[in-house]
């Protein structure tokens, strides 16, 4: 099994090729927390996550034969993106198996740095599964993105960096396959056995949680996530075995609360994460973890994100927020009405994003049709003062 030696070796043999990253405390988070909150961005990484640590120290371990053959991997862009990057530093030719769905921006990623991408499958273990093949066909040496020492002990260099810069009371990580909490939980454990390490899964896949539950490996429902990079139908038989002996606790979070820690972490620290990045945030915010006054670290993990995503998300963030808002109004079908609204609106401040208004395709009565207005507001108060407005004019307002 994996040990602090294993970790601390892999440390020496990738820490002059790999960013150390920041390990930063954040006095709003902690304010809205009750915690005292650090972050740890692992999104600052070249490839824009952990994930190439692993990779890294498992290609330093590969003989020049085994480098000479190529390498193969299945992911979902993080894991691929780091195997890609340092295998073209060693000269080695790469070959990514990536799901159909994976964002584009990933694919784009590790083709550019170096790989050969194929699309296979509809989630991750398909992917794997045509790696397996690749390797068994074409002589590749497979690099698994999580069951492997290799990988998990170069993971782990996070966790002795978060050591060496925090000393934590407890440490929240997300999960998917289960490498880097392995690593990590490995690493402080050994040194700091009272620190609390907590994992987060996204509830629309919580492999590990079943697993631990069950007692060993389990295949869980999938469905598609904001969280993509932790999507695992199941964990691996290493990563298991830590998980059971260092981990503390598992929480799961859903796909809302995942998007507002994303929101969160833009807005507030104007930092780019992405779903899974974001899920340790969504755990602290939203799970009671008896953390409060504790000195907290929080592995953002990669900040990969796909921007068509993203806009979606901080749209969603602002609708929630009352920072957007769409008013349905119901006007007189007479000129001169449009005029008086958008009057009304640019009085209090209310930016107008998109106004939408066709009589054809409404159902209303004759003599009247509605306008849908879409606004840029301060917030709740300040839409129920436009709509009140409108009312008192009036007018039929109701928020959509």
């Amino acid at each position: 099994m994996l040990t602090l030696q294993d970790i601390r070796d892999a440390h020496a043999r990738i820490h002059e090729s790999i960013y150390r990253s920041p390990c930063v405390p954040s006095q709003t988070l902690g304010d809205i927390t009750g915690s005292r909150v650090l972050l740890k961005l692992e999104n600052l990484q070249m490839t824009g996550s952990f994930k190439e640590r692993g990779a890294l120290n498992t290609l330093l371990q590969l003989s020049p034969e085994e480098r000479s053959r190529g390498v193969v991997a299945a992911s979902a862009g993080n894991h691929a993106q780091g195997v890609a990057y340092h295998a073209a530093r060693m000269k080695s030719r790469s070959v990514i198996v990536m799901p159909e769905n994976t964002p584009l921006t990933k694919v784009t990623s590790t083709k550019r740095f170096g790989a050969e991408v194929i699309l296979h499958g509809v989630n991750y273990d398909e992917a794997y599964g045509r790696a397996l093949e690749l390797a068994e066909e074409r002589g590749y040496v497979l690099i698994h993105p999580f069951d492997d020492e290799r990988i998990i002990a170069g993971q782990g260099t996070v966790g002795l960096e978060i050591l060496e810069d925090a000393q934590p009371d407890a440490v929240i990580v997300p999960i998917g396959g289960g490498g880097l909490i392995s690593g990590v939980a490995c690493a402080i454990k050994e040194q700091r056995p009272e620190c609390k390490i907590i994992g987060v899964e996204a509830a629309n896949a919580p492999s590990m949680k079943a697993a631990v539950e069950a007692g060993y490996p389990v295949d869980v429902p999938v469905y598609a996530s904001i969280a993509d990079g932790i999507i695992v139908k199941q964990p691996g038989v290493h990563t298991l075995k830590a998980a059971q002996k260092y981990v503390d606790e598992i929480v799961v979070v859903e796909e809302e609360e995942i998007a507002a820690a994303v929101i969160m972490l833009l807005d507030i620290e104007k930092t780019v994460v992405e779903g899974a990045g974001a899920v340790g945030l969504a755990a602290l915010m939203f799970r009671s973890l008896n953390l409060k006054g504790k000195r907290v670290v929080i592995v953002l993990s990669g900040g990969n994100i796909d921007l068509n995503l993203l806009s979606r998300i901080i749209e969603r963030g602002l609708i929630k927020d009352g920072r957007m808002a769409k008013l349905r109004i119901e006007l007189l079908d007479i000129p001169g009405q449009l005029a008086i609204v958008s009057d009304c609106v640019s009085k209090l401040k209310a930016n107008v994003v998109e106004v939408y208004h066709n009589r054809s395709f409404f159902d209303a009565p004759l003599g009247k049709t509605y306008l849908d207005v879409t606004l840029e507001t301060r917030g709740r108060d300040h839409i129920e003062e436009v709509a009140a407005a409108l009312r008192h004019m009036g007018y039929k307002v109701q928020t959509i």
